[in-house]
């Protein structure tokens, strides 16, 4: 079994070490859960800028002992402007991934953080921001070196990406993608976070910064404007929740697909599965996430446009009809598939068993790829899952908020533990949490090994294939694999360890005061605690 790391006064895992040194610093400084969640958030966007950023969206889950769970909707909608009709004047067929007209909704990331704040503020909480950003600055002033994940990443897309505003002048090193152990530093970046110490978050969507982001857009080509960031604001909503016998699931929701990652995990209790990794957990989890996918794809989208409520679908009922669906034996055609998703999650649990679980992304790798030079901030993509086609679930309208794949998740279990876990990953994140939850919380493995262990997710059509396709490392046992083809599994074997199938990581507080904490290896992340 893998070791997994133990602290009692407070732990941070993220998927990049300087980050959750970061947030470990703020709990090492009598801060809190929440406040060390927002220093570490911080500190990725500067060292993880291809994942997250200012630039980008966020959602919380907050627990503290004794009372329900917080959730905080950090998304932000399409501008007052942005319309089906504007792209197909542009000659546009679909909103694209890249480019001005990809960066159409605002970032709600940096709402959220004040959101959070508040709520630390009754907790006691009361270190300046300045403080909280103190690492992050001085990473992007001083500079950081750049990871393996950053370096491939840029690498990949730099044929789209160095065509776009201000990108190649802030993220690459003499007009190429930096290496690995490059140091890169982002003068601008640190100028902005040092403004928005001094002047407050707000600054950032109707003050000095908001007017400076909504020039850049502008001369960029975004159709974003000033007032689409002064009408924004955060929301804290009720999380959707599960009982199951193990304990009470907690997760965001719509437009989230939060719904989804309940949805699965309820059906997999129901098949009765009781051991890791062999066939019936592998194809249980696959077969439960299909019927999940399912729901998500016919309603999840911005909640004011949804004609059913989330919980409908969480009743013992309903869940119990879906359940009856899933042949034990055989795979079923699906038309869910794994899609793109560079986000990052972080969980932070403080000394007194308050515990955040974080989830911030800019969607596709560095969003938009629009970058705001003098302020050093890359605009998210997000809007480019949104539909021309006025049928669909999710149709482009003004100030509508898009479907999104970010998801944290938080368990309060009958063992006394409280869980906090996600991971990055797209339209894979409900199938790798239920991974990592399921080994952990119903087959007794430690979080390090269930964050560690082999991986698989739903792909999309594989040789012409309808999508019941899955991509797997190819660490599963090969009987398994070999079984999964019986079934009729068109399983794809993706290498020993596969970033593309997430970035995760968990913390649990035992009932004695005790955290656990995992990193996953597949990320450049590590475990903090003290």
């Amino acid at each position: 079994m893998l070791y997994s790391p133990m602290a009692r006064r407070g732990m941070v895992t993220s998927p990049h070490h300087l980050a959750s040194q970061a947030g470990l610093a703020v709990l090492r400084d009598g801060g809190t859960a929440i406040e060390a969640a927002i220093a570490a958030a911080a500190t990725l966007a500067v060292v993880y800028p291809h994942m997250t950023g200012l630039g980008g969206d966020a959602f919380w889950l907050i627990s503290e002992p004794g009372k329900p769970p917080v959730s905080i909707d950090g998304s932000g909608a399409a501008g007052g402007k942005v319309d089906a009709e504007l792209y197909r004047r542009a000659g546009l067929a679909a909103v694209p991934v890249r480019g001005p007209m990809a960066a159409n909704t605002v970032a709600g990331a940096v709402s959220s953080w004040q959101l959070a704040l508040d709520v630390s503020a009754h907790w006691g909480g009361r270190l300046p921001l300045g403080r909280l950003f103190e690492d992050a600055i001085h990473a992007a002033r001083e500079g950081f070196a750049v990871g393996q994940h950053q370096a491939e990443c840029t690498s990949r897309n730099l044929d789209v990406l160095k065509r776009q505003p201000g990108f190649a002048d802030t993220f690459l090193v003499k007009r190429k993608p930096p290496a690995a152990g490059t140091m890169l530093r982002l003068p601008a970046l640190a100028a902005t976070l040092e403004r928005l110490a001094a002047a407050g978050l707000d600054d950032f969507y109707r003050g000095e910064i908001g007017r400076a982001v909504a020039a850049g857009l502008q001369a960029a080509g975004s159709p974003l404007r000033a007032d689409d960031l002064a009408r924004h604001r955060g929301m804290r909503r009720r999380p959707l929740s599960l009982a199951l016998p193990c304990g009470t699931l907690f997760n965001t929701a719509p437009p989230t697909q939060g719904l989804a990652s309940l949805i699965l995990l309820g059906l997999f209790q129901r098949l009765g599965v009781t051991e890791a990794d062999g066939f019936d957990h592998v194809h249980g989890l696959i077969e439960a996430a299909k019927l999940a996918y399912r729901v998500r794809d016919a309603h999840v989208t911005d909640p004011a446009r949804m004609s059913v409520h989330a919980a409908t679908y969480l009743t013992d009922g309903m869940l119990d009809r879906l359940a009856a669906d899933i042949d034990r034996e055989r795979s079923r055609p699906s038309e869910a598939g794994t899609g793109q998703g560079d986000t990052v999650w972080l969980g932070v649990i403080d000394g007194h068993g308050r515990a955040v679980s974080f989830i911030q992304s800019l969607y596709h790798a560095y969003g938009s790829g629009v970058t705001l030079p003098e302020l050093g901030v890359v605009w998210q993509c997000r809007g480019c899952s949104f539909s021309l086609d006025p049928e669909h679930r999710n149709f482009l309208e003004p100030r509508r908020r898009p479907f999104h794949t970010l998801s944290p998740g938080l368990a309060r279990l009958r063992d006394g533990r409280t869980l906090v876990y996600g991971t990055m990953g797209g339209d894979a994140q409900p199938l790798v949490q239920a991974e990592v939850f399921s080994r952990a919380a119903l087959f007794g493995q430690g979080l390090q090994q269930a964050v560690s262990a082999p991986r698989w997710a739903v792909a999309r059509g594989l040789d012409g294939n309808a999508a019941s396709g899955i991509q797997m490392e190819s660490r599963v046992d090969g009987a398994v694999v070999d079984r999964l083809r019986r079934a009729g599994h068109a399983v794809e074997l993706v290498g020993e360890w596969n970033s593309l199938l997430g970035h995760a990581g968990a913390l649990a507080r035992r009932g004695d005061g005790m955290i656990e904490g995992a990193a996953d290896p597949r990320s450049d992340g590590s475990v903090a605690g003290f």
